[in-house]
């Protein structure tokens, strides 16, 4: 008989906890190159963000500034050096690409943040900036705003858990590829927003460091992103 806890142990165990052998090792001089471009790109997408969501509901300049944000994410990814996709383990011990555990990750963690956002949606307080939020896409196109949810989920991960994950210490790069993520959107003025960010960096974070690259982090992050989009307005509906 199949155990569920077992099995689960061994899921969990061959997506986030046992590092899949590599050699991604840098220069001394590669790692101070990616830590000029990161900073650089840091402090204009973080800006740029910001600006982004300040952008009037249903206005079109919201589609340009968004795509403008992730276009600065992926040149300053690319810019800071070489990214890898990555190697999952499965639980047989054989390799894989790593996809498929980022998508079941992404459902995870997209079913706990849709459960806490039935709770959220009866808060005023908590509720009211996470609307100003979804109103892009109820007075803009939805398929429109999909579109440009994916490409800056692809974006964030490949600086966040590529380009920013290289070029700290190995030391604090998981703490610190999580939390670089989740500050860069501290001025959008969506506290929910924030921990939201922090929450899918840590997730994605403990992909890239048994992956060794990108591709797990963005299946998760586009499982959720996606996932949130489409299901969140549901649930504050039945929640308020």
């Amino acid at each position: 008989m199949t155990d569920p806890f077992g099995e689960l142990r061994s899921f969990f165990t061959a997506s986030l906890i046992r590092p899949v052998e590599r050699n991604h090792e840098e220069s001394p001089a590669v790692r101070r190159r990616r830590r000029v471009v990161v900073g650089v790109t840091l402090v204009l997408g973080a800006v740029a963000l910001g600006l982004a969501l300040a952008v009037r509901p249903g206005d079109p300049l919201f589609y340009a500034a968004t795509l403008g944000v992730a276009a600065l994410w992926t040149v300053g990814a690319v810019a800071s050096g070489p990214l890898h996709l990555g190697r999952g383990r499965g639980r047989s011990g054989g390799q894989t690409r790593g996809a498929l555990q980022g998508l079941i990750l992404g459902l995870m963690l997209l079913a706990i943040f849709l459960a806490g956002a039935f709770v959220v949606a009866q808060i005023p307080f908590l509720r009211a900036p996470v609307e100003g939020l979804l109103n892009h896409a109820r007075y803009g196109s939805l398929w429109v705003v999909a579109i440009i949810t994916a490409i800056n989920g692809i974006a964030e991960e490949l600086f966040f858990r590529g380009a920013v994950y290289a070029s700290l210490d190995r030391r604090v790069n998981g703490l610190g590829s999580a939390v670089v993520y989740a500050s860069s959107t501290l001025f959008s003025g969506v506290p929910l927003l924030t921990f939201a960010a922090l929450c899918l960096g840590f997730l994605t974070t403990a992909q890239r460091r048994v992956t060794g690259g990108v591709l797990g982090p963005i299946a998760s992050h586009l499982t959720w992103s996606l996932g949130m989009l489409l299901a969140l307005p549901y649930v504050f509906a039945l929640g308020g």
